[in-house]
């Protein structure tokens, strides 16, 4: 029975990491996000205090 599991693991549990990388890539190159992604890079460089907006 381990041996069954483990086979299933690895194969669909690999398979399952994949796809949600690849999630991740697509929504981070998602062109309606680059706004989104700029305004966080320049985040860190604004001035003024935490919480002001």
């Amino acid at each position: 029975m381990y041996e069954i599991l483990s086979k299933f693991a690895q194969t669909w549990g690999l398979g399952f990491f994949v796809l949600m990388f690849a999630v991740a890539v697509a929504y981070a190159l998602w062109p309606s996000n680059k706004v989104k992604f700029q305004a966080a890079a320049r985040w860190p460089l604004d001035e003024g205090e935490p919480g002001d907006e």
